[in-house]
């Protein structure tokens, strides 16, 4: 493969952003079949094809998404220089982008990355959440720095990347007061018959509770399973159910949704991984993000 040629990536960097050739000839003031010239060049110098047509659109490529994302990166640092030289430095922050998997809880993500927000400098924090798989088909091709998951990367997943696990909690079970009242004193035999928000069973800590209610003889009254562990907690906010969720953030979830916790469960344990392409951590913000976890022990309870 030949060095880029960072003319040729300027006009697909602008095609990228405007979204046709069209657009970008006017905002650069080139002919169509220039920039055509120009990004087929490119194209045979990284040996990948950077756009698909779609009909009369023009679609990126997974190679291409990759290649607009360093661009980005190259012509920001174009202008923070220019910038300098000018006697105007930048404060240009670094970006941090992670994906969070659905079933990790919100607060425990936001615990557990906040002291990437503490670096010297700060850094650009941009959040995605979406299914562990597409979130590490990501991260594959550098679209993400870090995947937060409530599970190690498989054995059946065919990215090359690496799990951390970053911390662990004991699972307690929540419900609003009258729910509470109701229900606590015969614990935890009365989970067969209160109504029960669970996780949905492609969920890992799904399988973890079924086979402790299996263990303890609980027959459980399903009334909704959840892919988004915010979602299940709404719907245990309106008094639809009990629901299981870290002890960990026990206190911040009473507060937020106005419910009490009955029990906690030290035999059932929810693990929190980062989930990296970097088998030694280097990233300065995922080391901040491990240090912090493993160093202060705040989902350990």
């Amino acid at each position: 493969m030949d060095d880029p040629n960072y003319h040729h990536l300027f006009y697909f960097w602008t095609v990228g952003r405007e979204g046709s050739i069209l657009a970008a000839g006017r905002k650069l003031l080139v002919s169509q079949p220039t920039i055509s010239a120009q990004i087929r060049s490119l194209e045979r110098s990284l040996g990948q094809p950077l756009f698909h047509r779609r009909g009369r659109r023009l679609e990126l490529t997974e190679m291409g998404h990759v290649a607009m994302r360093y661009a980005d990166d190259i012509f920001a640092l174009g202008r923070e220089l220019r910038e300098t030289f000018r006697g105007r430095p930048s404060d240009r922050a670094p970006r941090f982008v992670v994906g969070v998997a659905d079933a990790v809880p919100k607060l425990i993500a936001y615990r557990l990355l906040e002291p990437a927000l503490q670096l010297p400098g700060g850094v650009e924090l941009l959040c995605r959440e979406g299914k562990p798989d597409k979130l590490l088909a990501d991260l594959a091709i550098h679209e993400l720095d870090l995947v937060l998951s409530d599970a190690p990367i498989g054995p059946s997943v065919n990215v090359r990347a690496y799990s951390h696990l970053l911390g662990e909690s004991s699972l307690a079970v929540f419900g609003t007061p009258s729910l509470a009242k109701k229900f606590r004193k015969r614990f935890p035999g009365c989970l067969s018959e209160a109504p029960l928000l669970l996780p949905a069973e492609t969920c890992t800590i799904r399988r973890t509770l079924n086979q402790w209610m299996l263990t303890n003889g609980i027959t459980p009254h399903v009334v909704g399973q959840f892919e988004d562990s915010a979602l299940l907690k709404a719907f245990g906010h309106a008094g639809r159910g009990l629901f299981f969720a870290s002890a960990a953030i026990a206190t911040e979830i009473e507060r937020q949704y106005g419910v009490v916790r009955i029990a906690t469960i030290p035999a059932l344990r929810e693990r929190f991984y980062a989930i990296s392409i970097e088998r030694r951590i280097r990233h300065p913000a995922i080391l901040a993000v491990s240090d912090s976890a493993k160093r202060d022990l705040h989902l350990k309870k």
